[in-house]
């Protein structure tokens, strides 16, 4: 599946990329220096992106349960997304970012379409995530989408606000 998002300033492409490729370790490795980074309020280091990486891995956003996505803008790798499955019916979406350089362009909303397509070739009916406070970009963008607040669904430690969309 590749799915095609155009913005009036950008063409996005979107497609399945194995989740242990150079191209996903290093947007994996992007998005974790953001995420802790925030929470921490410091660059983060190399070990400790290397810990996070390994202590919150993606070795489950793979075939048959989830998939791992790559958004390409122009061509070059800007933005990625995982979904795995967490029960009959529900998938969960992780691990979504676009790089700094390419946000207000579509992008996230092209990651969040090739999702929800990619839960519904999972089988699923319905997206759930979860995301922090300080993620004020995230939270609008799914807000944007159709995703709505809902109780917890999990106890990660590190989230502080749970979203779901039932797919039509």
């Amino acid at each position: 599946m590749t799915w095609t998002g155009t913005h009036p300033t950008a063409t996005w492409t979107v497609s399945p990329e194995p989740v242990g490729s150079p191209v996903a370790g290093r947007l994996l490795r992007d998005y974790y220096a953001e995420v802790a980074g925030r929470y921490y309020g410091r660059a983060v280091t190399k070990a400790e992106i290397d810990e996070g990486l390994v202590e919150h891995h993606s070795d489950d956003l793979t075939a048959p349960t989830g998939v791992f996505l790559v958004a390409r803008l122009g061509g070059e790798p800007a933005g990625c997304g995982g979904l795995r499955l967490l029960r009959p019916g529900t998938a969960e979406l992780k691990r979504l970012y676009v790089r700094p350089e390419a946000r207000g362009t579509g992008g996230g909303g092209a990651l969040l379409a090739a999702v929800e397509t990619a839960a519904r070739e999972l089988g699923a009916d319905r997206v759930v995530l979860d995301t922090r406070h300080d993620l004020v970009e995230a939270r609008a963008l799914y807000a944007k989408h159709g995703y709505a607040e809902v109780p917890a669904y999990n106890a990660d430690p590190y989230a502080e606000h749970w979203f779901a969309k039932r797919l039509g």
